[in-house]
């Protein structure tokens, strides 16, 4: 009797490591952005991080606002404010189960594309006109700095 409560009690062992090993692989969440421009092979930076010519894609943890750069030659250089936000199933409430529980991969994957203007070349009278203004704000005396405790409450 004793050597059958043994094999009983290592064959529960057994399947209780075996459900323990399913739960701790299940669940996962993908994240991808692929950029990419008009005319293709532009230089993507994001979050001035350069990511390479495009079309270019990036995993990524996180959500919220990407500040993207694209530069190309003969082209004006494009900077974008892009907003990523999380799909209805990755939130406050569910995020522990979509990482952790849920026994399929999930996959966010976000493509954008950006059609860039050819470059324009300045009128020659906006330019001095520009060189100008920077010129006299150059010239201008630095304001005063405040000095001692009343110049920490900007008095």
């Amino acid at each position: 009797m004793d050597h059958r409560n043994h094999r009983v009690r290592r064959a529960e062992t057994l399947i209780g490591l075996t459900i323990l090993l399913g739960l701790s692989s299940t669940g996962c969440v993908e994240r991808r952005y692929t950029i990419r421009t008009d005319p293709p092979g532009a230089l993507v930076i994001v979050n001035k991080e350069e990511l390479g010519a495009s079309p270019v894609s990036k995993s990524f943890t996180f959500y919220g606002d990407r500040d993207i750069t694209i530069i190309a030659d003969g082209y004006a250089t494009m900077r974008v404010q892009q907003p990523l936000a999380a799909p209805w199933w990755d939130n406050r409430v569910t995020e522990f189960f979509t990482e952790n529980l849920l026994p399929i991969t999930l996959r966010d994957e976000r493509e954008f594309t950006f059609r860039m203007a050819p470059a324009t070349v300045p009128a020659t009278n906006e330019l001095i006109g520009r060189a100008d203004a920077l010129k006299s704000e150059g010239q201008r005396p630095p304001l005063p700095r405040r000095q001692g405790i009343l110049g920490w409450f900007g008095f």
